[in-house]
């Protein structure tokens, strides 16, 4: 039975690893047969039962991390979410380490204050 679905709202499907690099195989392979790009993603998709736009960034991604054309790959896409991520946890311990600073040496300057008046 098919799952239930809600109207209206479309499900995402979820391609394996091993999908996504058969479907750019095989449109390289349309692609050198036929000696033309044009109508080869939307073929290779409706041949596979695929999205045609999931197909044609898969693509377009693999050409981008094998060099065949300038953007950023998959790698440097993972190393910057690693840096970003890393930067927050290293804003939010100085944040802490500040307000911890600001605390102690206010709590200090008070209790020099209080010892020297009233002594």
């Amino acid at each position: 039975m098919p799952a239930e679905r809600v109207p209206g709202k479309p499900t995402t499907r979820r391609y394996s690893d091993q999908e996504k690099v058969q479907a750019v195989r095989l449109v390289r392979q349309l692609r050198a047969e036929l000696g033309s790009e044009y109508g080869t993603v939307q073929r290779i998709a409706k041949q596979l039962g695929y999205g045609i736009e999931s197909v044609r960034s898969w693509v377009r991604q693999a050409d981008i991390d094998e060099g065949v054309t300038a953007g950023t790959t998959t790698a440097d896409v993972e190393r910057l979410k690693r840096l970003e991520q890393e930067n927050r946890e290293l804003r939010r311990a100085n944040a802490i380490l500040k307000s911890a600073s600001a605390f102690f040496t206010g709590s200090s300057t008070l209790r020099g204050e209080v010892g020297s008046t009233g002594r």
